[in-house]
């Protein structure tokens, strides 16, 4: 990445510039703007999170916020109530308040004497979410979005349920939130107050997972703030960007297909859950530079010809030997003009002709329930070796479809595979894994989709299954954009576990596969790049003091007194010193999922995380913990927090649930 230092407008910071919503709460915000925006009005951009602008997301802010106000715009980054340094207390992810307050922001920034009256909203991940929520609900200055790695459909595609079956992520990313919210603000801003806040908000927390976990069907929770719910509601144009290696990446084409009242196109790259000019694998792009071009178009009235772009430009990855992380990601940039393309046909492959078996069918499959241990995780995001790695031991326990590659073939968009099936047990899953086999046998994973059977007929009202009866499902398989050459093999693999990324069915289960076909979008291979992106530019990196290095490690484990299987998962994200205004904060995160191949009712998950706080003569410290695990009727969680200053604990709770299953 360029580092930038020069810049058409000189750039004034303001730490911590309150907003008071019409409640009285006030919001910390972080604002850089050009220093003669008075003088010359500028547009907003507004990025809304729960994530810390002191330190959680610094390192991120320092490259962008800068560089944008430096091409004339006013850019604020708000800490949402109940985190950072904001008052109020936060219940849920996108409540109607978080909603409200982000228009109240727009509105308040619109008003101001440094903005010309026009406001954008960006953000990543939780900021992509509420950027589309806020704009379906039309705060009249909000023109123009930019949401990367986000969602129009809470429960299809966030991180609690994925085809009807419960992700392991809600238990995950409910820990993270747990210790992410208990944080303390910081005493040198906040002041006095800070241990007021800290404790009234330690008070208040809620147990994310539990909430999440008692909506297991797509009910009216879900709903809303599911844009999809009503896409015309959304009439700011909306750039929308996702990556092959995000848990977000299917949400992208159906926000383009499905924004008829306002101009919407999609960027799709080879990374991770990170901003595209910083993101691995490579190559990163100028995003940036294509953000202005977006925010110069809709708040700025300049023509920059965004609207005459591809619906989608779509990095399609040439096939690589399996690997739990990637530097660099080969392939090339391809240009749709229509999104759903109607140049991108679709073939059809019957089971068992086209794609053989070794077994004639019907077939059976029975998959032992550490089934999955190599799919990595769900939503790549820290660093660490978190991509599916070599799925020869997973495709083991599977039933596997095969097919030779005759010639090169470019599958973009999201596969559909058709099963004719036949379950023993009333509720059962399917998982299924699109793999491009190499030469020597390895075996990476292409895409995926997994399915609760008792969804069969859709997520709103599950219905059990009949054992011994037939079922026709047609699973709709994870977006990608990917290149098998000739002479490697096509493999579809079909299991009934995919562990850790779902919890297990209740029972272990027996499926009959009858038959069915794989249609698969084929793209004519492009000759040669149809898009190119300028390269990445920043501004100056955070100035920081390394204390801690960070690291990352992901070990499976089997214990040969028991026969269970563990995978360990250890995230040490270091301790780093601000060297501006001199906190010192250091996070460590550890999971664990442990199951035995023959019972899915071990299944048994932990998170714990510490946070730690250090500046002269203070400290504070959190301690945080969920421990997920179930039996046939019901899930049982048990949670603690503990919080410390100078080590001395002043904060002590614990949460116990226990919820039933409903079909899940």
């Amino acid at each position: 990445m360029k580092t930038i230092t020069d810049f058409p407008r000189q750039v004034v910071e303001h730490p911590d510039l309150g907003i008071v919503m019409p409640d009285g709460c006030r919001l910390s915000v972080r604002v850089w703007m050009p220093e003669d925006a008075e003088a010359d009005p500028v547009p907003a951009i507004v990025e809304h999170l729960p994530y810390r602008k002191r330190d959680g997301t610094t390192a991120r802010d320092c490259l962008t916020h800068p560089w944008f106000a430096g091409h004339g715009y006013a850019c604020l980054r708000v800490d949402m109530r109940g985190n950072g340094d904001s008052e109020g207390l936060m219940e849920d992810e996108y409540t109607e308040q978080e909603l409200q307050d982000a228009c109240d922001v727009i509105a308040w920034a619109a008003a101001q004497p440094w903005c010309n009256g026009n406001v954008g909203m960006m953000g990543i991940s939780w900021g992509g979410f509420n950027a589309l929520q806020v704009a379906a609900k039309q705060p009249p200055a909000l023109k123009a979005i930019i949401t990367l790695c986000s969602t129009d459909d809470r429960y299809a595609d966030d991180i609690h349920y994925k085809g009807g079956l419960l992700l392991n992520e809600n238990m995950g990313w409910g820990a993270t939130m747990l210790s992410y919210s208990s944080r303390p603000p910081d005493p040198a801003l906040v002041g006095e107050r800070w241990r007021e806040m800290w404790l009234e908000r330690l008070d208040n927390q809620p147990l994310l997972t539990a909430t999440w976990l008692r909506h297991q069907a797509r009910d009216g929770y879900w709903k809303r703030g599911s844009v999809c719910e009503d896409f015309s509601a959304i009439r700011a144009a909306t750039l929308a960007i996702g990556g092959w290696g995000d848990a977000y990446k299917n949400a992208v084409g159906r926000l383009v297909s499905g924004i008829t009242h306002a101009p919407a196109k999609g960027i799709v790259g080879p990374w991770i859950h990170k901003y595209p000019h910083f993101a691995v694998p490579q190559p990163a792009i100028g995003f940036l530079q294509e953000a202005r071009r977006w925010w110069d178009r809709w708040l700025k009235d300049i023509d920059t010809g965004v609207e005459h772009d591809p619906a989608m430009r779509l990095y399609v990855m040439d096939s690589a030997p399996p690997k739990e992380w990637y530097e660099v990601r080969d392939g090339r940039w391809i240009a749709e003009r229509k999104w759903p393309s109607p140049a991108i046909p679709e073939r059809r492959l019957a089971l068992g002709s086209e794609l053989t078996c070794a077994q004639a069918l019907p077939a059976a499959i029975c998959s032992p329930q550490d089934t999955g241990m190599a799919g990595g995780e769900y939503c790549a995001i820290w660093l660490g070796p978190e991509l599916p790695g070599d799925q020869r031991e997973d495709d083991r326990k599977s039933l596997c479809f095969e097919m030779p590659v005759a010639e090169d073939m470019e599958i973009v968009g999201g596969p559909v595979a058709t099963l004719r099936l036949v379950a023993d047990r009333p509720a059962a899953m399917v998982a299924i894994r699109l793999c491009d086999v190499h030469p020597d046998g390895a075996s990476t994973r292409i895409t995926y989709g997994v399915l609760n059977l008792t969804h069969r007929n859709g997520h709103e009202t599950p219905v059990a299954i009949e054992p011994g009866e037939e079922m026709e499902i047609a699973l709709r398989l994870d977006d990608i954009a990917y290149r098998v050459p000739a002479g490697h093999t096509l493999r579809l693999a079909v299991s009934s576990a995919c562990w850790p990324l779902v919890w297990p069915s209740p029972e272990k289960v027996t499926l009959m596969v009858h038959g069915g076909e794989l249609a698969l979008p084929l793209r004519p291979p492009a000759k040669e790049p149809e898009w190119a992106f300028e390269e990445p530019e920043g501004a100056t990196p955070w100035r920081t003091e390394t204390l801690r290095a960070a690291s990352n490690s992901r070990n499976v484990e089997h214990d040969p007194a028991t026969g269970a299987v563990t995978l360990s998962i250890r995230d040490d994200f270091g301790e780093k010193r601000d060297l501006d205004h001199g906190l010192a904060h250091g996070s460590l995160a550890r999971e664990s999922w442990t199951i035995h191949p023959d019972d899915p009712l071990s299944a048994r998950g932990t998170a714990e995380w510490t946070q730690t706080f250090d500046r002269d003569d203070w400290s504070a410290r959190t301690e945080t913990s969920i421990v997920m695990s179930s039996d046939a009727g019901h899930f049982e969680l048990t949670a603690r927090i503990e919080a410390y200053e100078d080590d001395r604990l002043v904060f002590e709770r614990r949460f116990h649930d226990r919820i039933p299953r409903h079909g899940v």
